[in-house]
């Protein structure tokens, strides 16, 4: 029988400020507003693992120098303005202090905040993957005509951004930590297989296992957007739990998974039916989830990223028919 509180991962983010009715801007930027946060969300919800985090990819561009735009309302904080024009610059940086960069050491004090309050919480702090560090730091389009006329070098700046990593994955397991990958930039249809496999594959493989290697086990690695492509792929680099996201085919990223039994599965629901559906829609949504997690023994099922404002209540309904089914 599975564990109803693993089997259902819900990712929270963006919506744990609306649990507290503050904007996901106020939100980032304050340390007790990011902790209480995420506090009340998992008062709310218990769920599995708490991501500590807002706007997930900013992070270490701003640790590197970039500046987050503010937003108003619902909206996501972002990087509108690149902070590099040129792949070369990404050869020229130096690691960033943890410490004392940007929100890294917010972001690692929360964590340890909420460990400390909810011991039995799985509390992760977001790290981002190199091809998502160089997407905010060019911006897609240099990083995207990089890719296709500086190959190797772009290459040589990914694993540069990888091994950069060491530091603030360093910090998080001294804080007594565990880690997430994010790395959602590095996906189908927004790069092509090959380029993923040319030019990113070895520098995330490079982070994965550096990630292994400090926290004692392979992080989870979350990608988003086609990834029925890449199934293999992404196994080969060593992360043992992965998502199948909405956008791809599921059937056919489970179908390749079956080679890779090791692999933990997090199966996601369609974002819209989460956030905006009627209870038929849910339900028959969950239905077609509990359909695909039946083929897999090391499956769980996720609602993708929580919008902003996604109604509790239909967090609790899922939950519930998920305990009664699954």
């Amino acid at each position: 029988m599975r564990d109803p509180a693993l089997f259902f991962q819900p990712a929270v983010y963006e919506h744990a400020a609306a649990v507290i009715h503050r904007t996901p801007w106020e939100v980032s930027r304050n340390e007790d507003l990011l902790y209480q946060a995420h506090a009340a969300a998992y008062e709310l919800y218990h769920h599995t693992p708490v991501t500590v985090g807002i706007d997930i990819y900013n992070p270490e561009a701003e640790a590197y120098g970039a500046q987050v735009t503010p937003t108003e309302g619902f909206g996501i904080p972002t990087i509108t303005v690149p902070l590099f024009h040129d792949p070369t610059q990404l050869l020229e940086l130096e690691p960033f202090d943890p410490n004392t960069a940007g929100r890294i050491g917010m972001l690692i004090r929360v964590g340890q905040r909420l460990k400390a309050r909810f011991p039995e919480a799985d509390v992760r702090i977001p790290v981002s993957g190199p091809f998502s560090m160089a997407s905010v730091l060019l911006g897609f389009e240099t990083l995207l005509y990089a890719a296709l006329v500086k190959a190797d070098l772009l290459a040589q700046g990914l694993q540069r951004l990888a091994v950069y990593q060491r530091g603030f994955l360093q910090a998080i397991q001294d804080a007594g930590l565990k880690v997430t990958l994010f790395e959602s930039a590095a996906t189908p249809p927004l790069i092509s297989p090959d380029i993923f496999t040319q030019i990113e594959l070895p520098a995330l493989s490079q982070l994965v296992a550096l990630a292994g290697r400090i926290q004692g086990f392979t992080p989870a690695l979350i990608i988003g957007g086609d990834t029925a492509l890449l199934v293999n792929e992404l196994c080969s680099t060593g992360a043992t739990y992965l998502i199948c996201p909405a956008e791809t085919d599921q059937q056919q990223f489970l179908d390749k998974a079956k080679a890779h039994p090791e692999v933990m599965i997090r199966i996601n629901m369609i974002s819209r039916i989460v956030s905006e559906g009627t209870r038929e829609e849910i339900a028959g949504e969950v239905r077609r989830m509990l359909a695909l997690a039946a083929q897999r023994e090391k499956v769980c099922i996720g609602t993708g990223v929580l919008p902003y404002e996604t109604p509790k209540e239909n967090v609790f309904y899922i939950s519930e028919l998920l305990q009664q089914n699954g």
